[in-house]
């Protein structure tokens, strides 16, 4: 994950590993994968957002744990990219919060 965070900081995109049905609550676990590469990102002027999860759209640093190993979905890239997605989810009838 370091290096694809890396390498999206370098040259721009963005990083998906968004929840499925497989695994609801996204695999990233949030505490050592999630905040701090969303910390990095924001630093960097880009967008962390957990995408749709637990019924609304919203920013990885603002989850709260609630085990040692909870986990979450993770879209982080550029604000451009990352726009790009929120208007997705906007023509979907969704309400992404102002990134």
């Amino acid at each position: 994950m370091v290096a694809d965070i890396h390498r999206t900081i370098l040259y721009g995109g963005i990083y998906l590993y968004p929840a499925d049905n497989k695994s609801p609550k996204g695999k990233l676990r949030l505490l050592y994968e999630g905040i701090p590469m969303a910390m990095i990102i924001e630093q960097a002027g880009g967008i962390a957002s957990t995408g749709l999860f637990q019924g609304k759209i919203g920013k990885v640093s603002e989850l709260v744990p609630d085990e040692i190993h909870a986990k979450c979905p993770i879209i982080m890239g550029g604000k451009r990219d990352v726009q790009v997605l929120m208007d997705e989810y906007t023509a979907a009838g969704l309400t992404p919060p102002a990134l």
